[in-house]
């Protein structure tokens, strides 16, 4: 699969808007001539004021590329300028300004045997992928598996489940499996004929997510992580 090339700014309008968990907002855009793109690209949001003052962020894609809309996945960060406006104040019918599809280091070609080892709203190119595969019928290359405090702050926790993905949360039950990170036991055998791992979430939670891989045996040199937070001034506010 070719990268998808990047495009220009461009306007999205706002088509559905719904908050799938208490700090989540979840935005569905339509943009003319949408460029197609890969699991594990993200797309640029910029906010403009009146004064011309502009604020932008990074937010991964969740969208399989056949959607006819983007999908965005986006935190409500405390005192998040562009978090904020886009959960309390944008509306159905708002246009954005959108560029992207960005990036070629975190995404699936859909041909590699992978395991996506996610982390809150990390979970993003995960759904992107997962989606990706389910339309391809090659669902058997890919493995997830999903960490969150409990259930209810997972993002796609049922679209997840369904895909298969295995599911922890550090302060409530999974089933059968008390609460706590995942561990080398637990990930081990998800590993077997996987040759990358993709890691996505908080800073915390990706050197703590490379380092469990490693520890079960998998080459850093074959780990892609992405991590979302305060990065060299320019806060990006979800994966």
């Amino acid at each position: 699969m070719a990268p998808a090339p990047m495009a220009a700014w461009s306007d999205g309008r706002i088509i559905e808007k719904d908050w799938p968990t208490e700090r989540t907002v979840r935005l569905r855009l339509h943009v003319d001539d949408k460029p197609r793109h890969l699991p594990g690209q993200h797309y640029l949001v910029r906010l403009r004021a009146p004064d011309d003052y502009t604020a932008t962020r990074s937010y991964s894609l969740a969208s399989d590329t056949d959607d006819p809309l983007l999908e965005l996945l986006i935190e409500r960060q405390p005192d998040g300028e562009v978090s904020e406006f886009l959960a309390d104040v944008a509306e159905v019918g708002d246009v954005l300004e959108l560029r992207g599809p960005i990036g070629r280091w975190f995404v699936w070609d859909t041909r590699t045997p992978i395991l996506c080892l996610v982390g809150g709203t990390g979970v993003v190119p995960a759904v992107a992928m997962a989606r990706t595969a389910r339309r391809l019928g090659s669902t058997d290359l890919l493995r997830i598996a999903a960490v969150a405090r409990r259930r209810e702050d997972l993002p796609y926790a049922a679209e997840l489940e369904r895909f298969g993905a295995a599911t922890a949360y550090t302060r409530a039950q999974a089933g059968d499996r008390a609460p706590g990170p995942l561990t080398v036991e637990e990930v081990t055998p998800m590993l077997e004929g996987v040759e990358l791992g993709f890691v996505c979430g908080s800073a915390r939670f990706a050197a703590y997510a490379e380092e469990l891989l490693v520890a079960c045996g998998m080459d850093p040199a074959a780990i892609r992580v992405e991590r979302f937070g305060p990065t060299g001034g320019e806060e990006t506010e979800s994966a």
